[in-house]
């Protein structure tokens, strides 16, 4: 694909929706975008705020907290996934309220207890536990729950 109509492409993906640069370059990528001028794009759309790296994770990590009731350790890993830097998804994560995170945590483990069989409160608690822990949430969190 030639620069021009590249450019064009990725800034219209930008401009639907919060991409990173990641997700440009693979995009590039696929359509046989030369290295070089996937760097000059990638430039391009960073300085005309296409691409914001901080704006991105902003809107990353509220959405996969508000909408999959994702924990902070799997949305930093996510975000990881995508080469954010660990400042920038740091400062992104304690923009979660933490009662509002509390509050989620709560909820996602009474949905799952009203659809589990357990024999006792100790396998009850196990399988919540490792429920949460596989949602991302910190086991010292888990354990300020009541369920």
């Amino acid at each position: 694909m030639e620069y021009k109509k590249a450019l064009n492409k990725a800034a219209q993906l930008c401009s639907e929706s919060e991409k990173c640069e990641q997700d440009i370059r693979e995009k590039l990528r696929a359509w046989e975008v030369s290295d070089r001028d996937a760097d000059k794009i990638i430039a391009y759309l960073e300085k005309e705020k296409f691409i914001d790296e901080g704006r991105f994770t902003a809107f990353f990590v509220r959405d996969k907290f508000r909408f999959n009731k994702w924990g902070k350790i799997k949305i930093g890993y996510a975000l990881r996934q995508k080469h954010i830097s660990q400042a920038t998804i740091t400062e992104a994560l304690q923009a979660i309220d933490e009662e509002e995170y509390s509050s989620a945590l709560q909820e996602v483990l009474q949905s799952k207890k009203r659809g589990l069989k357990y024999a006792n409160e100790y396998d009850l608690h196990n399988k919540l536990t490792r429920f949460a822990v596989g949602r991302g949430f910190e086991y010292e969190a888990i354990s300020r729950i009541d369920y």
